[in-house]
């Protein structure tokens, strides 16, 4: 026996289902759409790569290091490198000599692409920097602030002087002359040994070898010395000295002398 189904009176079956059939269009309407754009953009793409594969795909390059390198071979290097060298511009370096390559942008071995500007920062050499008046301190404060002011003190020279013994009296070179730093000349300092304290002996009458000796065990040594001519003076003795006998002069001076010479005029 077969069973019908009634369905209930009164129901619009047809305003059920249009929403799912606008639902149904909508959907396959957007799936044109996606497919439409797909097959745009991979036409797109295929002809790029054939046509205009350039831009799309520009070759890389390392970027080699330049940096020490004299600028006329930095720039050479990079043009080999299918690169563009730039001078940016230019810098003190307190080690790399003028003329030379300080740094670069980009930096070594970033890729960048075929054709890119690197920018060098090409060195002027060292800062010079004027030397400071350290006169009046002593050694030690002298020379933390010679080093201080990015110089360094490369020697200690000693001068008898009526400035207290250890205190610096002088530099070589002077106070306010700019000197570069680095590896460049350093500065001297010139510290006082003290006022001259050795007396000068008196030489006259005594034979060349005799002043030497008194000379030498003063401290003080003998200096040049010639002949001439006098009166009753005995020949081969000393008539005149310089510094004079009694003059205070500084250990290690040189006393200069006179003879008489042999034989009369």
């Amino acid at each position: 026996m077969r069973v019908r189904r009634h369905l209930p009176p009164g129901i619009d079956w047809g305003a059920l289902t249009r929403p799912l059939a606008r639902i149904l269009r909508q959907r396959r309407a957007v799936v044109a759409l996606a497919v439409f754009a797909g097959t745009g953009l991979a036409g797109y793409a295929v002809a790029a790569i054939l046509l205009f594969p350039a831009p799309i795909f520009a070759a890389s390059q390392r970027v080699p290091r330049v940096i020490g390198l004299t600028a006329e071979a930095a720039r050479e290097a990079l043009t080999q490198a299918q690169l563009k060298p730039e001078e940016a511009e230019r810098v003190r370096h307190p080690s790399y000599p003028a003329g030379t390559v300080a740094w670069q942008d980009p930096p070594p071995d970033m890729m960048v692409p075929q054709g890119a500007s690197v920018a060098l920062s090409v060195s002027v050499g060292p800062p010079r920097i004027p030397v400071p008046d350290v006169s009046g301190h002593n050694a030690a404060v002298a020379r933390l602030l010679i080093e201080s002011a990015g110089l360094r003190v490369s020697d200690v020279d000693t001068a008898q002087t009526a400035a207290p013994p250890g205190v610096v009296v002088n530099t070589r070179p002077p106070a306010g002359t700019a000197v570069t730093t680095g590896g460049g000349r350093g500065v001297t300092l010139v510290v006082s040994a003290g006022a001259p304290t050795i007396t000068v002996p008196d030489l006259n009458g005594l034979k060349l070898e005799e002043a030497r000796l008194v000379l030498e065990e003063s401290g003080l040594a003998l200096g040049t010395y010639f002949q001439r001519t006098a009166g009753a003076a005995r020949p081969e003795t000393i008539i005149e000295q310089r510094p004079a006998a009694g003059t205070l002069a500084a250990p290690g001076t040189a006393v200069h002398v006179v003879l008489a010479r042999r034989g009369g005029p």
